[in-house]
């Protein structure tokens, strides 16, 4: 096993959290613990406002769109690109690998296809590097195929199935078809792959989410783990009435994040089925909702903690969880931790998942729905502080007036409010129309970033409030007792949000002593609308999922496209998106100042990544929209 574990690790990639090669980005977050950090400075805070836009590049390239006029790709663009070797590799929007020049975008190639292949398809958030008997290789996910490419582009044909392994079987027999968004994880000779499923289940009856791992020189499959546990697992204990034989979905479908050096994968769990009612599956579900780390070489569970129990809130986990390195009482603690939708930071010893500061279990609001019975406690972190604000009652409501406080107020009657863990109400019962929920935000998928020098967390959020309910199935087409029944957006007086500002921030927290250092609104929001304009207000937020990148001198958000409110209104009359404005602002680390906004041609759609060429530091961004294609466009100094 010595042995075996020294040729491995001359074969493959260096460990986890280790510095890449000078000026490279060769992971999709930056690094294998998701940190989303560079330690360049030619960028800074003397020169950030004078960058300009060095070269862009469309999602699907020229190349591809002269082979075949037909093809369409959506503007909603989550591609990063990894920098190795003096190369940009990146999925292009049909999902197809392309090598590209760093500093003009001009494509070097674009990878070899397999008979058959036609260009449609789509990309996922990103694609891993590794090194195979010192050359490096490229894996991605296409359709329902995990495909490995040369960095020639060429096919790999000895990995899988001559290149490529179907990822379908793996699923198990209900699954039918495969579908991920995220990007491969690698951790020694281990890749791993989560899933997605569908948030309305027709029946209690899903597919099981799984994580799959293969090896990454073979294409061989290694294992698979299930959120859902099996009868033999003591997790099946808070399966009550044996329901995981029967409950599907508790998938991985953000990306995740692995140590090479403990060797352990960290996987982020989301909810079972149905999102809003679990009166089927009483009990906690483990591993539901949970942070699980599993060896990399077996998919065994080595620690898990839920941070949820019995979710009937869709607060699935939803972020990869950061490795991060902090200093605490004078040692180096290696930390994951975990940003969530409802607003809050779980931070845990990565080695034995004990936390870091301590977990109350604190008694929450109980369903009177029939047939469900809701956890009496959730886990609340004691520090840091929640970065999103967790009640829907009347201390939350939009106060910039009496006269908006009190219709405000009026409106919350309707419904059912309350702290965070107010369960789902059934729709029209009792007057009510349902819940309203204020954590429907909380972090996204792009999660935060974290500087090591200083400690300090990085977190963009939003908040925004929704109507949720819960329907009688129909037992003509579920047998669900319930459904998930409404889930919009409640508006406000006069189109304004229900809710008190800000409703976009970026919050610094310092890891040493968990305490905030400060927050600021993400943009200006609806400072000029009609009901308001009088009043002055400072800068209010606006809900969208924003994209973080410290680098050694500066903090950059990328300001996302208003793509999940397209259309709505404010008084009928100024468009919301007109609260958002295409930028790309450049904060202090120190304070959340905004140094510098960099206009950009549409909304930032996925993770920034940025990298050193030829003594010069570029910032790549994925952009696009519903009305503008989708690009990589490429930041740097004159």
């Amino acid at each position: 096993m010595i042995r075996r574990a020294a040729v491995l690790a001359a074969l493959l990639t260096t460990a986890a959290g280790a510095a890449p090669p000078s000026g490279e980005w060769r992971d999709y977050a930056g690094d294998k613990g998701a940190q989303r950090y560079a330690p360049f400075d030619q960028i800074n805070a003397a020169n950030v406002g004078a960058l300009q836009i060095a070269w862009r590049r469309p999602g699907l390239p020229v190349e591809l769109a002269a082979q075949d006029k037909s093809a369409r790709t959506t503007g909603y663009f989550k591609s990063t690109p990894l920098m190795v070797g003096g190369r940009l590799y990146a999925q292009d929007a049909a999902g197809l690998i392309e090598a590209f020049a760093p500093d003009t975008g001009a494509t070097l190639w674009i990878q070899e296809r397999f008979a058959g292949d036609t260009i449609k398809g789509s990309g996922m958030r990103g694609i891993a590097y590794v090194e195979v008997g010192g050359k490096g290789r490229l894996l991605a996910v296409r359709d329902h195929w995990l495909y490995a490419v040369d960095l020639d582009g060429k096919i790999v044909r000895s990995f899988g199935d001559d290149g490529r392994v179907d990822l379908r079987p793996g699923m198990g027999p209900r699954a039918t078809t495969f579908e991920w968004g995220g990007s491969p994880q690698v951790c020694g000779d281990v890749v791993a792959l989560g899933a997605t499923m569908t948030d309305v289940p027709a029946n209690k009856e899903e597919p099981r989410g799984v994580v799959q791992a293969f090896d990454v020189r073979t294409g061989k499959a290694r294992w698979t783990f299930s959120p859902i546990p099996n009868g033999n697992d003591p997790a099946a204990k808070t399966w009550e009435n044996e329901s995981w034989k029967y409950s599907g979905e508790g998938n991985v479908w953000p990306p995740m994040s692995s140590d090479e050096q403990l060797g352990l994968f960290f996987l982020p769990t989301s909810s079972a089925t149905n999102d809003m009612y679990g009166g089927h599956r009483l009990g906690d579900n483990l591993y539901t909702d949970s942070v699980v780390a599993v060896k990399c070489g077996t998919g065994k569970i080595a620690w898990h903690r839920q941070l949820v129990h019995h979710d009937l809130w869709d607060l699935d986990l939803n972020a990869a969880p950061m490795l991060v390195d902090i200093r605490q009482g004078g040692k180096r603690v290696k930390a994951a931790v975990q940003l969530t939708k409802r607003g809050s930071v779980f931070a845990f010893e990565r080695a034995t998942g004990r936390p870091i500061w301590p977990i109350e279990e604190r008694p929450v609001p109980q369903a009177t729905t029939p047939g469900e019975r809701t956890s009496p406690t959730q886990p609340f972190p004691t520090l840091p502080a929640p970065y999103e604000p967790q009640t829907s009652g009347p201390e939350n409501v939009l106060d910039f007036t009496p006269e908006l406080r009190a219709a405000a107020l009026d409106i919350t009657k309707d419904y059912v409010t309350g702290p965070i863990f107010t369960p789902p109400a059934v729709e029209n019962v009792d007057g009510k129309k349902g819940s309203i929920q204020m954590t429907n935000g909380g972090s996204g998928w792009p999660g935060g970033s974290y500087d090591p020098d200083t400690g300090m967390l990085f977190v963009p959020s939003y908040s925004r409030v929704a109507w949720i309910s819960i329907i009688p199935g129909d037992p003509a087409k579920t047998n669900l007792r319930y459904q998930k029944g409404r889930r919009t957006l409640i508006e406000g007086p006069q189109g304004l949000p229900l809710n008190r500002p800000p409703y976009g921030r970026i919050t610094g927290i310092d890891l040493t002593d968990g305490g905030t250092k400060w927050m600021t609104a993400n943009a200006d929001g609806p400072r000029d609308h009609p009901a308001i304009k009088h009043l002055d207000l400072p800068r209010l937020g606006v809900p969208s999922h924003d994209m973080p990148l410290a680098t050694k001198t500066l903090l950059f958000v990328g300001q996302a496209d208003p793509v999940t409110i397209q259309g709505r209104t404010v008084d009928g009359k100024i468009p919301l998106e007109a609260w958002f404005d295409d930028s790309l602002r450049a904060y202090d680390k120190a304070t959340g100042a905004v140094i510098a906004s960099i206009k950009l041609p549409a909304g930032v759609t996925g993770s920034m990544m940025t990298y050193m060429y030829k003594g010069k530091q570029y910032v790549v961004v994925p952009i696009g929209s519903m009305r503008k294609p989708a690009e990589f466009v490429a930041l740097a100094l004159p």
